[in-house]
């Protein structure tokens, strides 16, 4: 049959195009990856430098004055207690220092990006498929070209992490800033509002509910993305997992995923956005 005779070279393309710039750019690529795996650690030295107990205390701190929800404290202290008794304080750092740095990455890419969408249809038209592309195609499959460019370690697992979370902030702070009712931008204009001061006076708090609920899913993703991360040499608590998977260890994989399981339910009980009565309370 001719159609299925010829067929289209396309993984061939890919294949190529990733080996010219490995030929090309490697010195690029190995100063990319020493700069991003020295950040990394030397956050994962700052959060360990400190007593596991007092780094305990101040995390719950944190978590009161945010949320002034002693529940949440209470848990946030428990949580931290247990998995320090369990023996993965080390591996619940190094996991935790990759989910903010990706989240961070995120931010600060997605939330503009997702700003410019709202104001610029054409631009969301043509990066929405690229969106779809990101969060529809399987975490392996670029996890092999950044592995290939970048080396084993914990900085391809965090370029796939971040290529795969980055979609949410990117699309509900486009949601966000496009739920702003015309009426409160016409009331700013009105009022002689610069576009800065529309955006940031406006647009942004509005769409604030919004833009936490992208930062809440992207650290989720994010935590998603542990396991596979260790897969290419990552720190944290994805080793154990895939170690217990390997030797069938039905403890240890229970155990490590539990303490997954508790990081993410205190990161996102702690960056959701406060309920009104608490922020007026405040």
């Amino acid at each position: 049959m001719l159609l299925t005779d010829h067929k289209l070279p396309l993984g061939e393309y890919i294949a190529a195009f990733v080996d010219w710039l490995t030929r090309h750019g490697a010195s690029t690529f190995d100063a990319i990856s020493s700069t991003l795996e020295g950040m990394i650690h030397g956050l994962t030295f700052g959060l360990t430098w400190f007593n596991p107990l007092v780094l305990t205390a101040l995390i719950a701190a944190l978590a009161h004055f945010i949320q002034r929800k002693w529940g949440l404290t209470v848990f946030v202290v428990a949580s931290f207690l247990l998995i320090l008794n369990l023996g993965y304080w080390q591996e619940t750092m190094e996991t935790l220092s990759q989910v903010v740095f990706a989240t961070l990455v995120c931010v600060i890419i997605g939330v503009p990006l997702g700003i410019i969408a709202a104001h610029k249809p054409m631009f969301y038209t043509v990066m929405r498929p690229v969106l779809d592309l990101m969060q529809t195609v399987p975490t392996f499959v670029y996890l092999i070209p950044t592995l290939t460019l970048f080396g084993l370690g914990v900085v391809p697992g965090l370029i796939s992490t971040v290529v795969f979370a980055i979609a949410a902030p990117i699309r509900l702070t486009y949601l966000g800033i496009l739920d702003v009712p015309h009426e409160l931008l016409d009331a700013g204009k009105a009022f002689g509002c610069s576009r800065r001061q529309l955006l940031s006076r406006i647009e942004l708090p509005h769409a604030m509910p919004s833009i936490a609920a992208g930062i809440t899913q992207c650290i989720m993703l994010s935590l998603s993305m542990v396991v596979v991360a260790a897969l290419v040499g990552a720190d944290g608590l994805g080793k154990p997992v895939v170690n217990a998977l390997n030797t069938a260890d039905i403890a240890l994989g229970f155990e490590a995923g539990l303490a997954i399981v508790l990081l993410a339910i205190m990161l996102d009980r702690i960056c959701k956005q406060p309920d009104a009565k608490v922020r007026a309370d405040k």
